[in-house]
C-alpha cells in the first residue's frame, strides 16, 4: 500500500506530547504514533460495530416478561452446558 503525505495541525501540547512519547521510545516517529492511533480507532469502531447489532436486537425485542431469577437460572444452565 503506497504512503499519502498529510498535513495536520496540533496544538503544542498535543505536539509536545507526541514528542515526549517519541522521546521515550514507544515510537520511532510521529507517523507510528498518528498510524497507531488510527489502528486502535479502527479496532474500536469495529468492535462497537460487532455490538451494534445484538444490542439493536435487544432494543427491537421490547421488555422479557421473564423475571430476574428466570434469566439467572437459564444463563446458569446454558453455562453449565457449554462449560
Amino acid at each position: 500500500m503506497g504512503a499519502i503525505r498529510r498535513t495536520i495541525t496540533l496544538t503544542a501540547l498535543q505536539d509536545r506530547w507526541i514528542k515526549a512519547q517519541i522521546s521515550a521510545g514507544h515510537y520511532t516517529s510521529e507517523s507510528e504514533y498518528i498510524q497507531d492511533l488510527i489502528r486502535r480507532d479502527r479496532q474500536r469502531h469495529a468492535e462497537a460495530e460487532t455490538l451494534r447489532v445484538p444490542i439493536q436486537e435487544g432494543l427491537e425485542s421490547g421488555p422479557s416478561d421473564k423475571t430476574v431469577a428466570a434469566i439467572m437460572q437459564e444463563v446458569e444452565a446454558r453455562l453449565r452446558r457449554d462449560g
